[in-house]
């Protein structure tokens, strides 16, 4: 039968707080249960309240599943059914039970009850006001002041009251319940910080989002809302991107590298612990009077154990070095790979894409992303986890070898350090995305005023540009200096925990030196080795801000490689079998935007070694069935098949193999004019070139130029004339010597002398090659075989050059009114004799023409 005897043990009043060296039980499990239930009930009802008057309930489907929400449910209920079964344990065995212990379970049941409730009250209703990252504040103290409570414990070590010992049953138990408390707590708090069953943006955004009443109101330069999300959303996603680049497959070289530069990483750990142990034992054998020889041993071992840890905490010394020399081939791979993969993946996205990319963002995403790879790695590898690994020795060590009290100064010193960091830089992350943006916004608007100098020229526009220019300059300077302004005042907060830290540290331990349980050498070995825990710990701050801005430069890189190509090779996909280069039209449908078709039931046959002209006003569809047929887009409706495959089957590699296009708009690469023409086959010998190049009638004018094929290009080509432009062009795919040829405008920027020439070269390289042409001017394409005349996206006339003047049609309206352009241009009777004598004018207008 259980006596509930007096409220505290025997000779132990609750007026006593120290019993024993340590807190005594009656006091401690009277005063946390009390403060934790006041804090649960006290801000627990201002929390209901406000989220009562404040708030809306929240539809079901802006409820995020969450696993985590659902382990924070079962431990908060865990946590207040193990104080009631510890209760009724203790009151099982022992014969007389104390009843502090009653309220403490009681307290604890109701304090936990509360704290449940509060999470059900966050779940189902959400504030109007934009939330911030993490639980409520009266979820995350009372969750705080719980585990910092179970810490208080520690303090405890070596009393008889405690179960720290084990020595019997009951100590055991309560030990298990103190794991469960102390764990359980610790878990909810930091679980806390992210709050994953709560909705990852303002509710009422998503109302708006989901009704399309809100617009995107930050766009990045994929096209997508940037959010002030955490660094850390997604990180599963990210860490799983950085893997590869973390070890280096395949290489068994580097493999060995990383393993030694982890191991010089360990040796570096414990180098840390023995130097301020060496400085102890020279202070301790200079006061005591030791032999010279034992002095010098001591003093030679710790100046060696300096050199290999060099100054504060081996960020200098020998083994640092070394391992960061070893490290710069690992780094090398890895920027490698990111930078190849990446470069790869871009071309391998679509036309649609390119069109529409912002190449100053893209190259700032790039710098940005692919450098911040390499600085994730070295923070998280070489400076966090040793960091981290310093801390919990240096707390061990403190426990041990000196007393609780030190742990515990250090850990609550380190605890409200590293949470306050990352409390703070979680906070500051908005600016430094914002100043990223207003960085990208910079160099974009530089980069496309540069490639734009003629257009700035010929409309006088420099001032204008450069007021932009420093507008966009100003708005990042304001960006800045709110980054830099909360920087320092990170910086602020850090310094006075530290130095806090320090000084109630250096009081304990001076005061037992004096005491005389401590000797001088202690309270060295205390001052040496705070002081180089703090030095990487000072730097914790800047890694975990480093690494933080490392993600956020890592953003843009990480939509890149998450743009999906649009035109995909089936799985299965097999190469183009090309037997004579018949291409078929069946029905296609095909538009850029949802709602605005471009090509409708189009439905033409261009057979093996036949000329198809497509001719029709602006905007009509010519230049994307030529981007069709060289697979740019996938159709939405209908086929386009060559030889009898569907090209959308056939590998893209084997299609373009066989198919070379002339664009209307010719860009060429910042090289040779030899270069430019090789790209058609890279293989290709100079004479090769210099063939292709008279076939293109350009190779004369080239020698006239005093490098000749070696000359510049400039950047796109600049430094040429639109029609050098456009013959090398055609010098580059008569190169090629593809089988089917598409010819977006070929001619477009010639002369009429220069036209004919290579008219007459296209018309020996088309010879037995199918060929499509996009035409402009009719007279250049009056022998194809077939003429299609596209009228807002429909095939409107289609046959021969003299069946459509006879029909009198689209055809022949677009020809008169060239001609009739042709004669008011020239002003001449000549030209109007060279078109009678070439027979380009339809019988039915040629008096007037003449």
């Amino acid at each position: 039968m259980v006596v509930l005897q007096s409220y505290c043990e025997v000779n132990s009043p609750i007026s006593i707080t120290w019993v024993d060296e340590g807190i005594s039980p009656c006091f401690y499990f009277t005063l946390v249960p009390t403060i934790l239930l006041t804090i649960a009930i006290f801000l627990g009802t201002i929390h209901c309240v406000f989220y009562q008057k404040y708030g809306t309930t929240m539809e079901p489907k802006f409820i995020p599943r969450s696993r985590l929400y659902g382990f924070q449910l079962a431990v908060t209920v865990l946590l207040g059914l193990q104080s009631l079964g510890g209760t009724v344990y203790r009151a099982a065995t022992a014969a007389e039970l104390p009843g502090y212990a009653v309220l403490n379970g009681c307290f604890y049941v109701l304090a936990w009850g509360w704290a449940f409730a509060l999470l059900r009250v966050e779940r189902r209703r959400a504030l109007l006001m934009d939330r911030t990252r993490g639980h409520s504040g009266a979820l995350l103290a009372f969750w705080a002041v719980a585990f910092a409570a179970e810490n208080l414990a520690f303090v405890s070590w070596y009393s008889p009251h405690w179960w720290w010992g084990l020595d019997t049953t009951e100590h055991q138990v309560q030990f298990a319940l103190w794991l469960i408390r102390y764990s359980g707590a610790g878990l909810l708090f930091f679980i806390g910080l992210r709050a994953p069953g709560l909705p990852r943006r303002p509710y009422m955004l998503l109302i708006n989002e989901d009704e399309r009443d809100v617009e995107a109101s930050a766009q990045s330069l994929l096209g997508r809302t940037e959010e002030n999300l955490s660094t850390w959303q997604g990180f599963r996603k990210k860490v799983r991107l950085l893997v590869p680049y973390m070890w280096p497959r395949g290489n068994v070289f580097l493999q060995m590298l990383v393993l030694l530069c982890l191991g010089l990483l360990g040796v570096e750990r414990a180098i840390n612990v023995f130097v301020p142990i060496y400085y102890k034992n020279i202070v301790n054998a200079l006061t005591d009077g030791s032999s010279w020889r034992s002095v010098a041993t001591i003093v030679c071992i710790y100046v060696l154990l300096k050199l290999l840890q060099g100054g504060g905490a081996g960020s200098s010394g020998f083994v640092s070095n070394i391992r960061t020399f070893l490290w710069i081939r690992v780094q090398q791979f890895t920027n490698r790979v990111v930078e190849v993969q990446l470069f790869a993946h871009l071309h391998s996205l679509s036309l649609r894409w390119h069109l529409g990319r912002k190449t100053g963002d893209v190259l700032r995403s790039i710098d940005r992303g692919t450098s911040s790879i390499n600085s994730l790695l070295s923070y998280i590898v070489f400076s966090i986890f040793p960091t981290i690994a310093d801390i919990v020795i240096s707390i061990i060590y403190f426990i041990t070898y000196f007393n609780a009290w030190f742990g515990l100064i250090v850990f609550c010193c380190m605890a409200l350090y590293l949470t306050l960091t990352i409390i703070i830089t979680e906070w500051r992350t908005k600016y430094r995305r914002e100043m990223n943006q207003m960085d990208n916004l910079t160099k974009t608007r530089a980069v496309d005023s540069l490639l734009n100098f003629e257009t700035v020229k010929y409309y006088n526009a420099e001032n204008y540009e450069v007021s932009r220019f420093e507008d966009a300059i100003l708005k990042y300077q304001v960006s800045e200096w709110k980054t830099q302004a909360s920087l320092a005042m990170l910086n602020q907060t850090q310094n006075v925990i530290i130095g806090s830290g320090l000084l109630a540290g250096s009081l304990l331990c001076a005061y037992f030196v004096t005491e005389g349980k401590f000797q001088v050498g202690d309270f060295v070995l205390f001052g040496t080795y705070i002081i180089q825990l703090y030095t990487p710990l000072n730097w914790f701050g800047t890694y975990y801000r480093m690494i933080q801005t490392s993600f956020i430069d890592m953003e843009s890189m990480f939509k890149l490689f998450e743009e999906d190509q649009e035109v995909n090779d089936e799985v299965n996909a097999g190469n183009l079998l090309f037997k004579l280069g018949k291409v078929e039209f069946d029905g296609v449908y095909f538009s850029y935007t949802n709602g605005k078709e471009i090509l409708r039931d189009v439905s033409f046959t261009v057979l093996p070694g036949q000329t198809v002209a497509l001719v029709g006003p602006s905007g009509s569809g010519k230049s994307t069935i030529i981007r069709l047929v060289f697979r740019f887009y996938d159709v939405q409706g209908g086929c386009i098949r060559i030889d009898g495959q569907d090209i959308a089957k056939v590998k893209q590699t084997s299609l373009r193999a066989h198919v070379g296009v002339v664009p209307q708009d010719t860009v060429l690469f910042n090289d040779t004019i030899r270069e430019n023409i090789r790209y058609g086959r890279i293989s290709a010998s100079d004479q090769e070139v210099e063939e292709a190049a008279m076939a293109a009638d350009i190779h004369d004018k080239i020698m006239t130029f005093p490098d000749g094929y070696d000359t510049q290009v400039g950047e796109r080509g600049l430094k040429l004339s639109g029609g050098e432009k456009q013959r090398v062009a055609i010098a580059r795919t008569i190169l090629k010597a593809p089988q089917i040829i598409l010819l977006d405008e070929a001619t477009s920027a010639l002369d009429t002398q220069t036209e004919r020439n290579i008219q007459a070269s296209l018309t020996k390289v088309c010879a037995t090659r199918t060929t499509i042409v996009v035409a402009h001017r009719l007279s250049t394409i009056i022998g194809a075989d077939q003429i299609l005349v596209i009228s807002e996206g429909r095939i409107a006339e289609r046959g021969r050059h003299e069946e459509l003047l006879l029909k009198g049609g689209l055809y022949a309206d677009m020809w008169l009114k060239q001609q009739q352009a042709q004669d008011a241009d020239s002003g001449s009777d000549t030209e109007a004799k060279d078109c009678t004598s070439e027979k380009l004018q339809p019988p039915s207008t040629t008096s007037g023409n003449l």
